[in-house]
């Protein structure tokens, strides 16, 4: 078995009196490639915050790389809370957030998105390096944004943006990448590539991948995390007809072509409390 670089143990979160997240226990492995899927609603996004040490959990833990990272304010005392900020970056990460929050209008190139990935690497006051700016060029290259380099994030196209997103995530060799929803807006024909750089990539790093998208997700990823409040772990693809029905609320049926499973949703009436991303478009 790979090395645990994230335990996830009991947590519970949410937002002020609401819970999103109940009693989740999750293991991510080194070089893991784990798809989040769940409905609308269910805590994927709380998850993910959890994750990145954007949100304090109200309950449980989580280990990062066998330290104890993050925990609820109940549990965390001053003393600890002291060394938490220490030890919370022995885990690099990568992170590409969902599309919508982007400020498209924020004035930024695409090479100055790409190397604000290194920005830990960094004081404040001190200019990118040589260095710096030469890992930039050869992450630009490999998204294909080459002569792109000086155009505004806000003139890009929306799998421009994305690719340029990703090569931020990636930038700074991490061991854990972490991909909202990536990928929405981005053309088809980039959608396959990017599934190819995804798996390069997971050659040196693990991936956390959240989708809508159950089809794609079970082509992609090694395992799977069903959330719908609580979570479901499959240490492969191996979801049922019967959990995606009972969680998202909508008849859905899997179908495979080769390799190549397709999501199908059956006939059905779209209506308050379906958890379907169709339904509710």
């Amino acid at each position: 078995m790979n090395t645990p670089l994230i335990e996830i143990k009991n947590l519970s979160a949410g937002y002020e009196s609401r819970t999103v997240l109940r009693d989740v226990n999750l293991t991510v492995y080194d070089r893991d490639f784990l798809g989040i899927i769940g409905p609308n609603g269910g805590g994927k996004t709380t998850l993910i915050k959890c994750i990145l040490g954007l949100l304090k959990p109200t309950a449980g833990e989580i280990l990062y790389s066998d330290k104890r990272l993050a925990m609820s304010d109940k549990q965390e005392g001053t003393a600890q809370r002291s060394s938490l900020t220490t030890n919370r970056s022995s885990l690099k990460m990568g992170y590409l957030p969902q599309y919508n929050s982007i400020d498209r209008k924020f004035p930024i190139t695409v090479e100055e998105v790409i190397l604000s990935g290194l920005s830990s690497q960094k004081s404040l006051i001190s200019h990118f390096t040589a260095s710096h700016r030469e890992k930039a060029r050869q992450v630009i290259a490999r998204m294909g944004l080459e002569g792109l380099e000086e155009r505004a994030i806000g003139a890009l196209s929306g799998g421009q943006l994305q690719r340029a997103l990703l090569g931020r995530a990636i930038i700074s060799d991490p061991e854990l990448v972490v991909l909202d929803e990536p990928s929405t807006y981005i053309d088809k024909r980039f959608e396959a590539r990017l599934y190819e750089l995804l798996a390069e990539i997971n050659h040196d790093c693990a991936i956390i991948l959240v989708s809508h998208d159950i089809g794609t997700v079970l082509q992609q990823v090694k395992s799977i995390a069903c959330v719908n409040e609580t979570l479901d772990y499959h240490p492969d693809t191996g979801v049922s007809e019967e959990w995606l029905e009972r969680n998202f609320n909508c008849p859905i049926e899997l179908l495979g072509h080769g390799a190549l499973p397709h999501r199908i949703l059956a006939e059905h009436k779209h209506g308050e409390g379906c958890g379907c991303c169709h339904c509710e478009e």
